[in-house]
């Protein structure tokens, strides 16, 4: 009974129900059984079609991420043996899956460091099953690649961005991003040569519970800048504008 009236109150989107999210595969990485099972609770009621996998330790999620090649994970920073940021660390140096950070510290220096070691989004136990899934749905659709504009690519200096493909290339070089430095990437490219505040980009990447942490920002503009300038220090890709926001200059090839 309660599952039908959780399924009454959040029903499946259109955009839920793309042949895309139709085969995803969820990976939970988390030491406490009960918190397993309440995720995928939360997630078969949503999304019966979802696959959900469980590991209880950070070397079981690492087996399962090379041999199931999940669409995105759920990492609980707290377990015994690998920590979850070890646990991060050793995802990044060979995959670029989204990740959700699920921990019970509500702390923002834990966040940043999360952020900076390669997660993609964070949510603090306890979590409502709303925002749990609204976070997944999220972080699903910048990793999707779908894009707000009908150009399949665009030159900008050395760049190639593909919004097809969900890459850069510069040079010879493909530029490894993930999905949230590449959803980053194609917000100001999208809009290059124009400032977009600080407000907008939180609120389009992160959501709008995210409109006053200006450091999940600065983080991934940082990261993006080591990836993709030939001098982070001094960008000739993307600016800060005094205390406005960021814009992308408009280096077209003559």
């Amino acid at each position: 009974m309660a599952e039908k009236v959780f399924a009454l109150l959040c029903p499946i989107t259109k955009e839920t129900s793309m042949n895309k999210v139709s085969f995803t595969k969820i990976l939970i990485i988390d030491d406490e059984p009960d918190m397993i099972r309440a995720i995928r609770l939360t997630i078969n009621v949503q999304e019966p079609s979802w696959k959900v996998l469980e590991a209880d330790s950070g070397d079981k999620g690492l087996l399962l991420i090379d041999t199931e090649k999940p669409d995105l994970v759920l990492l609980d920073l707290r377990m015994p043996g690998m920590s979850g940021f070890e646990v991060l660390r050793d995802i990044r140096r060979f995959s670029t899956v989204p990740v959700i950070i699920v921990t019970v510290d509500n702390d923002e220096l834990q966040e940043v460091k999360a952020l900076e070691e390669g997660a993609d989004d964070f949510i603090s136990k306890p979590f409502g099953n709303l925002e749990l899934m609204a976070h997944i749905r999220s972080v699903l659709r910048r990793a999707s690649g779908y894009s707000l504009t009908e150009k399949r690519s665009m030159h900008v200096g050395d760049l190639v961005i593909n919004f097809a493909e969900h890459s850069v290339i510069k040079g010879n070089n493909l530029i490894p991003l993930t999905s949230t430095e590449f959803s980053l990437l194609e917000l100001l490219a999208e809009n290059i040569g124009q400032v977009i505040p600080f407000e907008v980009l939180l609120g389009r990447i992160w959501g709008h519970n995210a409109l006053e942490n200006r450091n999940y920002l600065k983080v991934y503009i940082r990261k993006l800048r080591v990836k993709l300038e030939d001098d982070p220090s001094n960008p000739e890709y993307i600016f800060t504008v005094n205390s406005l926001g960021y814009k992308m200059a408009d280096r077209s090839p003559e």
